[in-house]
């Protein structure tokens, strides 16, 4: 099977999205909730532009904020587990993805120099 990024950050954003749907809704968890949407799904978009890019500095500029994406999905994602503990598990399987993607956008940008 051919390894494919922009279907693995796709799969990682809709399990975010599905995981917030039952997350517990209170004044705390809304704006986290929000936050948390914004930046998993932004990864695989900005992958996408990436691929898309116009030059090797677009490129590497696209690159770079997936992986500022990813860590503060991560940070995300850590608030929510605090705020609903009840969720903590998922949490700390997601936040395990958010940081394998993180350290893969590191490598993609540390290479494309």
């Amino acid at each position: 099977m051919d390894y494919d990024l922009e279907e693995r950050t796709a799969l990682f954003a809709e399990e975010i999205i599905s995981f917030t749907q039952k997350t517990l809704r209170d004044p705390v968890t809304v704006p986290i909730v929000t936050q948390l949407v914004r930046s998993a799904t932004s990864i695989g978009a900005n992958y996408m532009e990436a691929n898309g890019a116009s030059s090797k500095k677009d490129f590497k500029n696209k690159i770079f904020i997936c992986k500022k994406e990813a860590m503060e999905t991560k940070y995300w994602l850590r608030m929510i587990a605090k705020a609903d503990k009840k969720q903590a598990d998922k949490c700390r399987k997601l936040w395990q993805e958010a940081q394998e993607l993180t350290l893969i956008f590191s490598k993609i940008a540390k290479s494309s120099r």
